[in-house]
Order: C-alpha cells, then structure tokens, then sequence
C-alpha cells in the first residue's frame, strides 16, 4: 500500500481530512468563527482527531524500546506517522464521543441551537444540558470534584426532589443550595433513612438537628450513632421535627448562618471541602470522618444539578 493511499485525498471527504498543521488549524479556527451547526460539528471532530493523533502517538512512542532495529529506518517512521493519523480520523466523531460534548459546548458558547437539541426557554426552564447553567445560583461558581462512582438513580431523584426549597432558601441566606442538598442527603442516605417521630410520622428533619434545650417544638426520639473519643457508640437523642421539609431547610440555614459556632464555615462556602471541614471542626458531627464523607455528598450534588438545573 503507498503512502498516498493512506492519505490521498482522492478515497477521504473535506470531514475526513486530517488537520494536523498550522494552515489546517487556522481553517479550523476560521469555519468555527462562522458559528452554523455543521461548522460547530466539523470543528468538534477535528478537535477530537486531533486529540485521538496524539494520544495513538504516545502509545506508538512507549512502544518504541520493542523495536528490533532490523527493519526500521525514515521510511517506515514515516509510514506509521501518516498511519496513526489516518486511525485517529477514523476513531473520530463517533456518536457519543469526546465530538458531541466538544459540539455541545462550543453551541452554548455560540448561542447556537444544535439539530435536534430542545433550545434553553427565557426562563432556564429547558430540558437540556444548555440550561443547567442559567439557574444553578450560587452553584456555578463551584467546581465540583468529580467522584470515583456515577450518582445513583436514588440520589438523582433526591435531588431532583428538594432542589426549589434548597434554592429558595438559598436566595435568602447565601448558604449554596447544593451545599445543603450534599448535606441532607448524607444526612438520611438520600431519604432512605429519614428520622420518624412516634407513631412512625415524618419529622421532616432532614439534616439530623439535635433537640436541645432551647428547642419549643416537636421532637422525634430515636436511636443514633455518636462517636465518643473516636469510637462509635449506640445512644437515644431527640431531635427536632417539622411541619414540612422546607422548614427543616430554612431552621438548618438559620442555625449556620446566625449561630457563633458557625461563623467560620459561613465564609467557606466557594469550597466545598473548606465548607465541610468547618462544619467538622465547629462540631457539627462526632464522627471524625464527617468532612470526607460530606465533601463527596455535596460534589455528588454539584453533578447532578448541573444536569437537573
């Protein structure tokens, strides 16, 4: 097979051209500036080809130490080269693939509405990704870390279920709504665990507020994990109960925002890691892995708006 086959134009479309020098990336960067739907599409695989050449390049370059020497020379670097490239346009543009989310991106960017995608409403109500970004409030300033596991079917519907009082309340005190939901979701395990007043009702406390003295309400007793030097212990406490879930949301966000004992976390709430840490050490929980567990709920959390939204 020579070398023109392989790279010819002659057998590959324009979209199966390979842009692998300067004249090609500024076309590139020139059909992208026309911001259609099909120049936002080219641009994408091209982008991802460009991608898939180099990391078949690195592959091709840790494998170099098996050569055996008898048969190598110019020509046959060469040859492999031109090859590599070839397989990279090939494995390119797949539906799915790194193109489509490339596509997405540079389309909500742009302003552009791709085929067979639902536009974003005036009021960020639309159901694709688009609108994720037009209502996460104080959420799209935070950067989630990715978790090592997918969320969950049940996370995504606890979510989903409490996202509109979490945002209400947090126009109203600052405290990020994704903050919140991490930490009642981590509270009840999504809502499988949810504490029960007697008689076997809802307490609607879903984030494990403790009744103290000062408390006037109602109060659900019930049996609980505490950590005492380090060790975890079986203990009966009471706790405080509600009329519905969004007065649990808004007691818990007067508690972190108008008690002393939480002023530290207040002012750390562009990090999650930071927020959850200042909860830990202000003694919010006795378990000494309570940051950790709560940093990975409220990033769990921060995904999966970024799709709801």
């Amino acid at each position: 097979m020579s070398y023109g086959s392989i790279y010819g134009t002659s057998s590959l479309s324009s979209s199966q051209s390979l842009a692998a020098d300067s004249q090609s990336l500024s076309n590139l960067k020139f059909d992208a500036s026309k911001a259609t739907p099909e120049t936002i599409k080219e641009t994408a695989k091209q982008f991802e080809s460009l991608f898939m050449r180099e990391l078949v390049k690195s592959m091709r370059e840790a494998s170099a130490s098996m050569k055996s020497g008898m048969l190598d020379n110019p020509g046959t670097d060469l040859g492999a080269d031109l090859l590599d490239q070839q397989f990279a346009v090939q494995m390119s543009g797949q539906p799915g693939g790194l193109s489509d989310m490339i596509s997405q991106q540079l389309a909500r960017q742009m302003g552009v509405t791709m085929p067979g995608a639902t536009p974003t409403t005036a009021t960020g109500t639309g159901p694709t990704k688009a609108a994720a970004t037009t209502d996460l409030g104080m959420d799209a300033k935070i950067t989630p870390v990715k978790t090592k596991r997918a969320p969950t079917e049940t996370q995504a519907d606890f979510v989903k279920k409490h996202s509109d009082v979490a945002s209400k309340v947090e126009k109203a005190t600052g405290i990020p709504a994704s903050y919140m939901l991490g930490q009642a979701g981590h509270e009840t395990g999504w809502g499988s665990h949810q504490i029960k007043v007697k008689g076997g009702g809802n307490s609607f406390n879903l984030f494990g507020i403790k009744a103290g003295a000062g408390w006037t309400g109602k109060v659900a007793e019930v049996t609980t994990t505490e950590y005492v030097n380090g060790v975890a212990q079986k203990q009966v406490a009471k706790f405080r109960a509600y009329d519905s879930y969004e007065d649990s949301f808004k007691d818990y966000a007067r508690m972190i925002t108008e008690s002393p004992r939480y002023a530290q976390a207040r002012t750390q709430t562009t990090s999650a890691h930071a927020f959850a840490s200042g909860l830990q050490k202000a003694g919010y929980a006795t378990d000494p892995e309570y940051a950790a567990k709560l940093s990975r709920a409220i990033n769990t959390t921060l995904q999966l708006r970024r799709v709801q939204v």
